[in-house]
């Protein structure tokens, strides 16, 4: 029996597609050879990138000597080496540590992103009751586990504690900065302009090799404190000097008729900011506001440079021997992957946002 799809949107959505595709691509006797032509190039390639990935692939570390005889991607390296590309330098046997703390992150994160935890009380819990267990996780000692200094830590985990310390510091001060370059108070202003100006004159590469290799040698030893956090700090105040400017593009676009009314309704300052400001002010920055937070998770990468063990640097390592060496198209796809993944997510929760936010303007 046939099943029929009754539903209007999708019918009108097929109507719309196909009229819209017999227009374009078949309107003519040119277009419809030149359609053909490259749409059998494109399944063509479709054709021989799943042949490669899939058809003919290897699949098992045990098959890993069918590798290279005419076979397919031999994604055995990644059997074989997922654990070090996924956590690192992290000692092997407590790998269920790094995992729970994943879990822990990403959970944070994803709860964050209901409304129903859009309250300061209820994200500031949540954020330090996550970030507190992903760092008793991974340290360990507090708990009466081995004690895995952070000088181990790696993979994956490394790469998503990165990601998610830098804006979640980096937002207020973004937001904080942005709001003393509009200060009334000239020291405030020209102090934050500087600031923002000097940053974002560096390159990124720069500003991290400062805080891993120059601040040790310029402060005394009680005032270094761990190289990670004095990276994450480094990364946050970068982050923070971009987005400020993204803020003050979206207090640019608010009327100032806002600001009056506001104060003919006798409400102060921080009322007036926090209640009719900032709202608008996150609206019309929120689609930049995704791109830096996407432009962030892509440059965890860095890292690398400054002797930190994240996921690309985990990827190099698992084809750095003989028996690998080969495959590393497999492992760069392999982490590709991942960034893709994380980024997708991130891509499509804007989209939510910005829905959401159009159905609250009407």
């Amino acid at each position: 029996m046939a099943v029929v799809d009754t539903n209007p949107m999708n019918a009108g959505f097929i109507e719309k597609f196909t009229t819209m595709l017999k227009r374009r691509a078949f309107g003519n006797r040119r277009d419809t050879v030149l359609s053909i032509l490259v749409f059998g190039l494109l399944g063509y390639m479709a054709y021989l990138m799943l042949d490669w990935a899939v058809f003919r692939a290897v699949w098992s570390a045990e098959d890993a000597d069918q590798c290279g005889h005419g076979m397919g991607a031999c994604w055995s390296v990644i059997d074989a080496r997922h654990r070090l590309i996924l956590f690192g330098l992290y000692p092997f046997e407590e790998h269920w540590r790094s995992t729970l703390a994943c879990v822990a992150i990403i959970g944070t994160v994803i709860a964050s992103c209901f409304p129903w935890t859009w309250t300061m009380k209820r994200l500031t819990t949540l954020w330090i009751v996550g970030f507190a267990a992903y760092y008793l996780l991974m340290e360990g000692s507090l708990l009466g586990l081995e004690q895995v200094t952070t000088d181990q830590w790696g993979g994956l985990s490394l790469t998503l504690f990165l990601f998610a310390s830098v804006v979640l510091l980096g937002m207020p001060m973004g937001l904080g900065l942005a709001l003393m370059r509009r200060s009334e108070m000239p020291v405030l202003r020209i102090f934050a302009s500087l600031v923002i100006d000097f940053i974002r004159s560096l390159p990124l590469l720069t500003t991290l090799f400062t805080a891993a290799v120059v601040v040790p040698i310029l402060l005394p030893g009680w005032l270094q404190g761990d190289k990670i956090w004095r990276v994450i700090i480094a990364f946050a105040l970068f982050f923070a000097c971009y987005q400020a400017e993204v803020f003050r593009g979206g207090f640019q676009a608010i009327p100032k008729g806002q600001f009056e009314a506001g104060k003919a309704l006798g409400m102060s300052y921080w009322q007036i900011l926090f209640r009719i400001v900032l709202p608008q002010v996150f609206r019309h920055a929120l689609p930049a506001t995704i791109n830096m937070v996407v432009v962030t998770f892509k440059e965890t990468a860095i890292v690398i440079i400054i002797g930190f063990f994240d996921i690309l640097a985990s990827a190099n390592a698992a084809f750095g021997t003989a028996q690998w060496a080969p495959y590393y198209l497999e492992v760069y796809a392999f982490v590709g992957g991942i960034y893709w993944l994380f980024i997708f997510s991130l891509g499509q929760y804007g989209e939510y946002l910005k829905a959401r936010m159009k159905v609250s303007e009407r």
